[in-house]
């Protein structure tokens, strides 16, 4: 049952995982900004999209980094379907995420996704 679960989440083919895509779609891509994210998004280059997520170790300790990344990951599954959203993304996580509660964050990220493909 839980690897059932575990494999319905949010899959590593769909994640940006170097440095350089990191930094080449910094760059070379569309910025959208709110409370708790900063997104930078650009056409996909291949069959699914591709979305990377990153926060400033001043947000806490590896084990606090961690589990936010694993909350933004189930949002991002929540929220989007990999097969039809256009475009990848970096999602870099702002310090005022951890003031804010889940509902509040997972709504915050549903508007920029949705504004970061219409602009």
């Amino acid at each position: 049952m839980i690897n059932a679960v575990y494999n319905t989440l949010m899959k590593k083919k769909n994640r940006v995982k170097k440095a350089e895509e990191f930094q080449y779609m910094i760059h070379h891509s569309k910025k959208q900004v709110n409370q708790s994210f900063v997104v930078y998004s650009s056409p996909k280059k291949e069959a699914e999209a591709r979305i990377g997520i990153s926060l400033s170790k001043k947000i806490g300790n590896a084990v606090h980094r961690n589990k936010i990344k694993r909350q933004v990951r189930m949002m991002l599954h929540d929220t989007i379907d990999f097969k039809v959203y256009p475009s990848d993304a970096v999602i870099i996580i702002r310090f005022n995420y951890n003031g804010l509660d889940f509902d509040t964050n997972k709504k915050n990220l549903e508007k920029i996704m949705v504004k970061a493909t219409i602009e």
